[in-house]
C-alpha cells in the first residue's frame, strides 16, 4: 500500500519539475508584447488635439534651428580665426619689408653721398690746375663725369620711390594691422562672432591692403600728388553695424551727447584736419623742389666736368657740393616720411569724423554704437578725459555763437 500511495506523488513531482523547466521558453514568444501596452503617459497624451505630441514636434524643430544657428556661429568663428592668421602674417610681412626699405634708405643715402663727394673732390683737384701734366687732369675730369652721371641716375630712382616714405607706410600698416588683430581677438573673447562680423573684418583687411600696398611696381602709392589727400584705410561704403553691448536707456544716447559729438566733429574739421593738410602740402612742395634740385645739380656737375677747364671744373665742384647738401637734407631729413606722417594723421581725423557722422546719421538709436562707449573711445583717441571732451564741445559751441574760431585743437596726442 505504501508503494501504491507514493507512486502518484512521485509522478506529480516529476510533472512539476518538467513544467518548471519549460517556463524559460515562454518569454521568447512575447518579447515585443510590452511595446503594445500603452502606458499611463501615452494614454494621457491621447487627449483631444494631441497637445503633447505637438509640443514635442515644436521643441524638436526649435532644437534643430538652434543647432543650425550654433553650427553657423561656429563656422563664423573658424572664419574669424582664419582672418586672424592672415592678419598675423601681414603684420610680419609689413614689419620685415619696412626694415628692408629702411636699410635701402640708409645704404642709398650713404652711397650717393660718397659718390658725389668723391666726384666733387676730383673736380676740385682738376680745377686747381696742379695736375695737368701727363693727362692727369683729363683722367680726373672723365672720372668725375662718370661718377656725377651715376649719382644723377641713382638720385632720380631714389627720389622716385622715396625710401623714407616707403618705410613710414610699412610702419603705419604694421600698427594698423596689429590694431585690427587686437579688435578681432577682443571680439572672439567676448562672444561668438556672426557672419556680419566676418564680412566687416574682411572689408577692413582688404581696405588696409589697398591703402598700404606691398609691391613697388604697379601698386606703389603716388609720392608726389598734386595736393595732400588723407589716407583711407577703412571701408568707406560699410554701414554702421550694431555691436553686441550692454543695453542701457536709449542705448546711452541723449540730445546733449549728440550735440557734443557734432561740436567735436566741427573742431576736428576746422582745426586738426585742416592744419595737418596745410602742413602736409607745405612738406609736399618742399619735397618736390628737393627731388628736382638734387638730380639737376648732379647733372650740371657732370656736364661741367666733361667740358674740362678750370671754370667748368669749379662749377662742377660747386654743383656737386650743393647736390650733396640737398640730397642729405631730403633723404637724411626724411622729408618723404614727414609727408606720409601728415597724410596718415589727416586720415585718422577723417576716420574719426566719418565714424561720428555715420553714427549720428542712424535714426534708430538701438542700431548705433552705445553713446557712452563711443564718447569714451573718442576721449582716448584724442588724449582727453570725458570732462575735457565736454569742455572742448562747450568751447566750440560758444565760439560758433560768438562768430569766432576756437583756439584749441581737438587732439592732444597728434
Amino acid at each position: 500500500m505504501a508503494s501504491l500511495i507514493s507512486s502518484p506523488c512521485c509522478s506529480s513531482s516529476v510533472k512539476r519539475i518538467n513544467a518548471a523547466l519549460s517556463i524559460p521558453k515562454l518569454p521568447s514568444v512575447r518579447i515585443s508584447a510590452p511595446k503594445k501596452i500603452p502606458t499611463k503617459e501615452k494614454i494621457q497624451g491621447l487627449t483631444p488635439g494631441n497637445k503633447i505630441t505637438m509640443e514635442n514636434n515644436v521643441s524638436v524643430t526649435t532644437l534643430q534651428e538652434q543647432n543650425i544657428s550654433l553650427r553657423s556661429d561656429s563656422f563664423a568663428t573658424l572664419e574669424m580665426y582664419a582672418i586672424l592668421e592672415a592678419i598675423a602674417d601681414r603684420v610680419e610681412m609689413h614689419h620685415n619689408i619696412g626694415e628692408q626699405r629702411d636699410n635701402w634708405n640708409t645704404l642709398l643715402l650713404n652711397s650717393l653721398n660718397m659718390i658725389t663727394l668723391t666726384a666733387t673732390t676730383m673736380a676740385g683737384v682738376a680745377a686747381t690746375g696742379a695736375v695737368n701734366q701727363g693727362g692727369s687732369g683729363l683722367a680726373l675730369n672723365l672720372t668725375s663725369t662718370l661718377l656725377f652721371s651715376a649719382a644723377t641716375g641713382m638720385l632720380v630712382l631714389m627720389n622716385k620711390i622715396q625710401p623714407s616714405q616707403l618705410v613710414e607706410e610699412q610702419r603705419n600698416a604694421t600698427r594698423l594691422f596689429k590694431q585690427l588683430q587686437s579688435q578681432i581677438e577682443t571680439q572672439l573673447a567676448l562672444g561668438c562672432p556672426t557672419k556680419d562680423d566676418v564680412k566687416d573684418a574682411m572689408e577692413k583687411v582688404l581696405a588696409l591692403d589697398k591703402a598700404y600696398p606691398l609691391p613697388l611696381l604697379g601698386a606703389m602709392l603716388e609720392k608726389f600728388p598734386k595736393t595732400l589727400s588723407p589716407t583711407v584705410w577703412w571701408p568707406r561704403n560699410s554701414q554702421n553695424r550694431a555691436r553686441k553691448q550692454s543695453k542701457t536707456e536709449h542705448n546711452g544716447w541723449t540730445e546733449d551727447l549728440e550735440m557734443e559729438m557734432r561740436d567735436i566733429v566741427d573742431v576736428i574739421k576746422r582745426k586738426d584736419k585742416e592744419d595737418y593738410e596745410r602742413l602736409g602740402n607745405i612738406v609736399l612742395k618742399t619735397n618736390k623742389v628737393l627731388a628736382v634740385a638734387g638730380p639737376l645739380l648732379t647733372g650740371i656737375a657732370a656736364i661741367s666736368s666733361a667740358h674740362g677747364g678750370s671754370w667748368a671744373a669749379t662749377i662742377a665742384a660747386m654743383a656737386g657740393a650743393l647736390a650733396t647738401t640737398v640730397n642729405t637734407f631730403e633723404h637724411g631729413g626724411q622729408v618723404g616720411m614727414v609727408f606720409e606722417m601728415y597724410r596718415n594723421c589727416a586720415g585718422f581725423f577723417s576716420l574719426v569724423e566719418e565714424t561720428i557722422e555715420s553714427t549720428l546719421n542712424e535714426s534708430d538709436v538701438e542700431k548705433r554704437e552705445n553713446g557712452e562707449l563711443l564718447e569714451l573711445k573718442l576721449g582716448l583717441q584724442l588724449g582727453r578725459s570725458l570732462s575735457q571732451v565736454k569742455e572742448l564741445a562747450e568751447k566750440a559751441r560758444y565760439s560758433q555763437i560768438e562768430g569766432g574760431t576756437i583756439d584749441e585743437f581737438a587732439s592732444k596726442i597728434h
